[in-house]
C-alpha cells in the first residue's frame, strides 16, 4: 500500500511528496511480490486534497520556471502509477479533491467511503485541473456533468459519484479495508501478464487524451502562474480572505474604448472604414493602401 502521509494538510501534495510517490510507484512495480497496488491517504479526513497552495504560493508563483519543474514531477508521478504494470486500487478513505481526484481516476478501480465527496476548484484557485480533470472526466461521467463539475466547483457525494463511474463501491468506514481486501483477494486470481496487457488496452482512451494535452498544459499552467489573478487566488485561500472578483476582472479587463484610439484610414477604392493606418493593404478588398487613403 502507498499513503500520502500528510494528514494535517489533508494529505495535498507538495514537490517532495511528487518524488516519493514516485519512488514509490517505480518501487511496487518492480518488485515481484507486489501483485495489486493500492494508493490511499493517511488518516480518515482526506484521501488527497491536491496541490499544496502553500508551497505554490511561496515557491512557485514567484518564478514560473520552478512551477514547469514541479509539474514535470506530477506528470512522471501519473507516468508511473498508469504504467506500473499491475492493477491498482484507490482506497479512498476521505475528501478528494483536484488532483486528489486526478490519481483517483489514474487507478483501475476505486471505493470509497460514505462521507467522501469529490470537488474541482481550481478555475476558483486560479489553475485549470488539466492534470487528469479535464482529459478524463469526460471519459468517466460524459462531457456535460465533467463541465457541471469543474465549473461549478460543487461537492460529488460519494454515492452520486458511484453512480456517476468515479467510484466502483461505497461501504462504511469500517467496512473500507475488508472491501479493499477483497479486490485485492480477485485480483491475485488474474494472471500478471494477461492483466498487464488488459490494463494497456481499457486505458487508452485515457492515455490519448491525456498525451494529446499534458505537456501543453505543463507549458501553459508554468506559463499562467505568473497571472495577477493566480497570485490573487491562492493569497485569498492561503489568507484565509475573500477574493474580490470585481477587482480581479477590472484588472483583467481592457478598458472600454482603448481600441477606438487607434489612428485609422479608409479604403479610397471600396470605402472601407477603421482601417488600421499601417495596414499596406486593405482588409476588405484587398487593393493597396497609399497616400490617396483617407483618415
Amino acid at each position: 500500500m502507498v499513503t500520502i502521509d500528510r494528514p494535517d494538510v489533508l494529505n495535498c501534495f507538495d514537490y517532495l511528496t511528487l518524488l516519493e510517490l514516485h519512488d514509490a510507484f517505480h518501487d511496487a512495480g518492480r518488485d515481484p511480490s507486489v501483485d495489486v497496488v493500492v494508493l490511499t491517504g493517511a488518516g480518515e479526513r482526506a484521501f488527497c486534497t491536491g496541490a499544496d497552495l502553500r508551497e505554490q504560493r511561496d515557491v512557485l508563483i514567484p518564478n514560473p520556471q520552478h512551477y514547469y519543474t514541479w509539474m514535470g514531477a506530477f506528470i512522471d508521478v501519473h507516468e508511473r502509477l498508469r504504467n506500473i504494470g499491475k492493477p491498482t486500487v484507490a482506497r479512498v478513505n476521505g475528501i478528494a479533491v483536484g488532483g486528489g481526484n486526478e490519481f483517483n481516476m489514474a487507478c483501475d478501480l476505486a471505493i470509497a467511503v460514505d462521507h467522501a465527496y469529490i470537488r474541482h476548484v481550481g478555475p476558483y484557485h486560479g489553475s485549470v485541473p488539466a492534470g487528469g480533470a479535464t482529459q478524463w472526466l469526460p471519459i468517466f461521467v460524459g462531457d456535460r456533468r465533467a463541465r457541471e463539475i469543474i465549473w461549478l466547483g460543487e461537492e460529488i457525494p460519494a454515492s452520486q459519484a458511484q453512480e456517476w463511474g468515479l467510484y466502483n463501491k461505497v461501504v462504511a468506514p469500517d467496512q473500507l479495508d475488508s472491501a479493499v481486501d477483497a479486490y485485492v483477494a480477485r485480483l491475485r486470481q488474474t494472471l500478471p501478464e494477461t492483466i498487464r496487457y488488459a490494463r494497456t488496452q481499457t486505458n487508452f482512451f485515457k492515455d490519448l487524451a491525456w498525451y494529446q494535452t499534458i505537456h501543453h498544459a505543463r507549458d501553459w499552467l508554468a506559463i499562467h502562474t505568473a497571472a495577477p489573478e493566480v497570485h490573487a487566488a491562492v493569497r485569498s485561500f492561503t489568507d484565509k480572505q475573500p477574493l474580490d472578483h470585481n477587482a480581479v476582472r477590472a484588472a483583467h479587463g481592457t478598458p472600454a474604448g482603448a481600441y477606438n484610439t487607434l489612428d485609422t484610414v479608409r479604403c479610397g477604392a471600396c470605402g472601407a472604414a477603421g482601417l488600421p493606418a499601417g495596414f499596406a493593404h486593405c482588409g476588405a478588398c484587398g487593393v493597396r493602401l497609399g497616400p490617396a487613403a483617407g483618415a
